[in-house]
């Protein structure tokens, strides 16, 4: 029996390798390599050790399985088909091809089973460093003594292409400080990157790193041992204290006679000839493409049974729970059916235009903090920003290791990981994650954003200090291109609000989006709040005027802090120069697009051509809303280490500037 079970663990492998082989083979595209050297170690790990329900991909407390190498996808959908999650082998025969449910790299909602997009490397440590994050705040919230609904592992495989990249190490810091033990690390330890052999670049001692990382590590000298290769991962999930690594070196296109421990496996298919020689080796039919023994299928497919069985198991605990802890139960579901629990905004609060001004920074943290004592399932922070960005939970304490129920994330000076791990955050479900950090630190952040948008994830990312009215600073603190370079990721709302009772509106676009990220742009500096007694239209369509006259001569838009300085200038030109001006507050053009057509000729009326767009940034894109007659005033330079309000007055934005550049418009 025990022999049977061997060869079909052999057999099983060699079905996966041939698999990988034949599908990046058909499609001429692809990489074979890892695939074929992780194949032992994948299916060990999906076999022996994932706790999961093929049927349900989305089944809660199943295990998460990140390839963070997302160029090795062949191997992950040739997993997904032998373990029943509903690829079948037309799938893997439309490998990368138009429309397909096995794209080139791994694309969240696209494939049943896919638990993120992964391709830009290191990404995928992050996400599964979130993952592990949102697993112990949930187990902490909503566990109890005699019921356990949260207890699953975080696993990963990752290659030296990912532990080169800065994000990784980041997000690997970060895991080790916080002690994620339910946290495994695969690492794929080749030898071979694109360009050949990885001692080109990359010659650290990688388990002394990760050691200084308060990381746990074991390594697997031959990753075709079986054994050897289950006692290693047994050995990372017996490491509860600290998360692991599993260190296993492997050959890159293992079998291959040609190919095999070279560079040129990494990212092209064998070759036919190849194929067949490979094959030759592996000791099966070489006449024959994506061929799956029916032993091979029987013997992966228990696990639907096996999956099943656990489900129904955790579903009897929840059903006891339900009844015992009626009130946390309520709150479970809430949490991750990412439903808003009822009453979420009821205490929002309302700022008065006699109030004294406020920045929208301050502004946002008020309105932040009202909602999370209506919204349990709010948690994040900032990258090391929380007292400047406002984003500090006062009613929680840190989210820390023993302390895992905290709602406040110290995410530490780690922008670009911060936002990665809040993509694995909000991708396990049952927490809606934030983070913040300055506007011109962005740029940090930028790759885990577009993903965050490429895979329509609610994210929501608090960026204050928005101008060059950061002042003393300098330029290296003052953002000018970031707007527009937000802008230009699709899907992707930017909002900036001109006051703080915008802010409370922005945070509700924001908390609502069910498909897109938004980025919440806020001032350093203190506004006034905005006299809304002459307002024509609504915050949620993106844009509306502040300023409403009939029959107006032109439009002033701005952005912001901006506004303020447009509305005097509106007036100056009304008392000074009989010229009726229109001020028009557009916080989201991402919002003023999605409006209907009536709306938008309500609020920018085409016949007014007359325009001018004032935002204390750079100039890209603002031609659509100003079009040919229209003037701009902006910043396309960076800006200079002075007092905020010198910086601005300096580069044009006071009123009597606007006021100027109105009057030449309407001299034209």
């Amino acid at each position: 029996m025990a022999e049977t079970e061997t060869n079909l663990d052999q057999l099983s492998v060699t079905t996966i390798r041939t698999l990988c082989m034949d599908a990046v083979q058909k499609a001429n595209s692809g990489h074979p390599g890892a695939p074929m050297g992780l194949a032992p170690a994948a299916y060990i790990l999906f076999k022996r050790f994932l706790k999961h329900n093929p049927k349900n991909p989305a089944w809660i407390d199943r295990d998460r399985f990140v390839l963070s190498g997302g160029h090795a996808s062949a191997l992950l959908y040739s997993m997904l088909h032998l373990f029943g999650y509903g690829l079948e082998i037309e799938d893997l025969q439309y490998f990368r091809q138009w429309g397909s449910k096995t794209p080139g790299h791994p694309e969240y909602g696209d494939t049943p089973g896919v638990e993120t997009t992964t391709g830009p490397l290191g990404q995928g440590i992050a996400n599964a460093v979130g993952m592990a994050m949102a697993e112990r705040h949930l187990a902490a919230r909503f566990n109890k003594k005699d019921k356990t609904l949260i207890d699953h592992h975080t696993w990963a495989m990752c290659g030296d292409g990912d532990l080169m990249e800065g994000v990784a190490l980041e997000a690997i810091s970060l895991a080790g400080h916080l002690g994620l033990g339910k946290l495994i690390l695969i690492y794929d330890d080749n030898s071979i990157t694109i360009e050949g052999r990885t001692d080109l670049a990359f010659t650290e001692n990688v388990r002394a790193k990760f050691e200084a990382q308060n990381w746990h590590v074991v390594t697997v000298e031959d990753g075709n041992d079986f054994n050897a290769v289950q006692k290693a991962l047994q050995a990372g999930k017996d490491a509860v204290a600290r998360p692991s690594l599993v260190q296993v070196k492997t050959q890159i296109a293992y079998g291959s006679p040609n190919k095999a421990n070279t560079a040129g496996a990494h990212g092209a298919p064998l070759g036919e000839d190849e194929v067949k020689l490979t094959k030759q080796f592996y000791g099966v039919a070489d006449d024959k493409t994506f061929y799956v023994p029916e032993a091979v299928l029987k013997h992966c497919r228990k696990a639907l049974t096996f999956g099943e069985g656990f489900e129904s198991a955790w579903q009897e605990i929840f059903d006891s729970y339900k009844t015992e802890y009626p009130e946390d139960a309520g709150l479970f579901v809430d949490a991750i059916s990412g439903f808003l629990t009822d009453g979420w905004d009821a205490e929002i609060p309302y700022f008065d235009p006699s109030e004294p001004a406020v920045a929208t920074r301050a502004a946002s943290g008020r309105v932040l903090n009202a909602i999370a004592k209506k919204l349990p399932a709010l948690m994040g922070g900032s990258a090391d920003l929380a007292p400047s960005n406002k984003t500090y939970l006062d009613d929680s304490h840190d989210f820390q290791k023993d302390a895992w129920d905290g709602r406040n994330i110290r995410f530490g000076v780690r922008e670009h990981a911060m936002a990665a791990v809040m993509n694995g955050i909000y991708l396990h479900s049952g927490v809606r994650p934030y983070g913040g950090t300055f506007l011109v630190f962005a740029d940090y952040m930028r790759p885990a954003i577009r993903l965050a948008s490429l895979m329509k994830l609610p994210q929501i990312y608090v960026f204050t200090h928005d101008s060059v009215a950061v002042g003393e600073d300098g330029p290296t603190h003052q953002p000018v291109e970031h707007l527009a370079a937000l802008r230009a990721i699709p899907g992707l709302n930017v909002i900036r609000p001109a006051d703080a009772n915008e802010t409370g509106l922005a945070w509700k676009e924001a908390l609502t989006a069910v498909d897109s990220p938004t980025a919440l742009i806020l001032s350093r500096q203190k506004l006034p709040t905005l006299d809304l007694s002459q307002k024509d239209g609504d915050f949620k369509y993106g844009a509306y005027t502040v300023k409403n006259v009939m029959n107006p001569d032109m439009l002033i838009i701005a952005t912001g802090s901006e506004v303020h300085i447009c509305v005097e200038a509106a007036q100056k030109l009304e008392t000074d120069h009989q010229i009726k001006a229109a001020v028009v507050s557009m916080p989201s053009w991402e919002l003023f697009e999605k409006a209907p057509a009536p709306y938008k000729e309500r609020i920018m009326p085409a016949g007014v051509t007359r325009r001018l767009a004032v935002e204390a940034g750079i100039s890209m894109g603002w031609e659509k809303y100003i079009g040919p007659e229209g003037g701009m005033l902006s910043i396309n330079r960076f800006g200079a280490s002075a007092p905020g309000a010198t910086v601005l007055k300096e580069l044009g934005f006071s009123a009597q500037n606007v006021v100027e550049k109105a009057l030449k418009l309407t001299r034209q």
